[in-house]
C-alpha cells in the first residue's frame, strides 16, 4: 500500500509540473481570450441574448470568429443554410491544421477527439512552437494547453455578456485584439523555428492572394497557395535525396570476390 502511495503521489507531482507548464505557455491566449471573448459576450448580450447563450456557444461551438458570425448571422435573420456555408467557409483554414498536426496527435490516446475539437488558431500555434518539457507526458500537456484556453475564452465570453447586461459600453476596435494576439504568435514561431522558408511563404503567398483575389476570400486563397508551395517544395528535396542515394550507390565500387584458398596455396607452391 505504501509503494502505491508514492507512485500515486509521484505521479500527482508529476501531472502538477506539467500543468503549471502548460499554464505558463498559455498566459499570451490568457491576455488575448479574455479580452475577446468579453467582446464576443458584449456584442451577444446586445443582440438580445441571455449569457447563458455565450456559455453553451463558447462550450459547444468554440470557434472564435466563428461565433462573431453567427452573432452576425443571428441579428440578421439567417436561415440554417446560411450557417452551415459561412460556418464551413470561415473555419475551412483548420483542414489545414489538422495535416499539420497528423504526426503528433497519433499517440495522444483518449485525448486525441478533445485536441481535435479544441483546435483554434492560437492553440496550434502553441502547439507547434512548444517542446513537450522533459520526461513528460505529450498527450497530457498538450490537453492542458487546450483545455486552459478553451477555459479562457469561455471565461471572457460568459464575463462579458454579464457585464454588457450591466453596462453601455464603447466596442469600438475590440476586435483586433484577436488580430495582434496571432501577429505576436506567429512572430515568436518565427523566432524559435530553425527554418524561415514557410514564413517566407506565407508572407508571399498572403501577398499574392491579396492581389488576385477580394479581401474577404485571400484568406482560404492563400492557405491553399502556401500549403501547394510547401508540398511541392517537400517532394522536391526528396527527390534530390533519393537521386543523391543513387549517385552515392553508382559510385560504390562492387567487391572483389574472394580467391578458393586451394587456389592460394597452388600458386604459392
Amino acid at each position: 500500500m505504501a509503494i502505491k502511495r508514492v507512485g500515486k503521489w509521484e505521479e500527482g507531482e508529476q501531472n502538477k509540473d506539467i500543468f503549471m507548464k502548460a499554464l505558463k505557455t498559455t498566459i499570451p491566449v490568457f491576455l488575448g481570450y479574455i479580452p475577446l471573448g468579453m467582446a464576443f459576450g458584449f456584442l451577444l448580450d446586445g443582440a438580445g441574448y441571455h449569457w447563458c447563450y455565450a456559455f453553451l456557444m463558447s462550450l459547444f461551438i468554440y470557434a472564435g470568429s466563428g461565433q462573431f458570425l453567427a452573432v452576425v448571422l443571428l441579428a440578421a435573420g439567417a436561415g440554417l443554410t446560411e450557417f452551415v456555408i459561412a460556418t464551413l467557409l470561415l473555419n475551412l483554414r483548420h483542414a489545414f491544421y489538422g495535416l499539420s498536426l497528423l504526426e503528433k496527435f497519433s499517440d495522444v490516446g483518449r485525448f486525441k477527439p478533445y485536441l481535435i475539437f479544441a483546435l483554434t488558431d492560437e492553440t496550434y500555434a502553441l502547439l507547434t512552437t512548444t517542446e513537450v518539457p522533459s520526461g513528460a507526458s505529450k498527450s497530457r500537456f498538450y490537453f492542458y494547453i487546450a483545455a486552459l484556453d478553451h477555459i479562457y475564452w469561455i471565461t471572457g465570453s460568459v464575463l462579458g455578456a454579464v457585464l454588457g447586461s450591466m453596462l453601455d459600453l464603447n466596442l469600438k476596435g475590440m476586435s483586433f485584439v484577436l488580430t495582434a494576439l496571432f501577429v505576436v504568435l506567429t512572430i515568436e514561431q518565427y523566432f524559435s523555428s530553425e527554418t524561415r522558408f514557410p514564413f517566407v511563404v506565407a508572407v508571399g503567398a498572403g501577398v499574392i492572394s491579396l492581389i488576385l483575389f477580394s479581401p474577404d476570400n485571400m484568406l482560404l486563397a492563400s492557405i491553399i497557395l502556401g500549403t501547394l508551395i510547401l508540398i511541392g517544395r517537400e517532394k522536391s528535396i526528396k527527390g534530390n535525396v533519393k537521386v543523391m542515394k543513387g549517385i552515392k550507390k553508382g559510385h560504390v565500387l562492387p567487391m572483389q570476390p574472394a580467391q578458393p584458398v586451394e587456389e592460394n596455396i597452388v600458386e604459392e607452391s
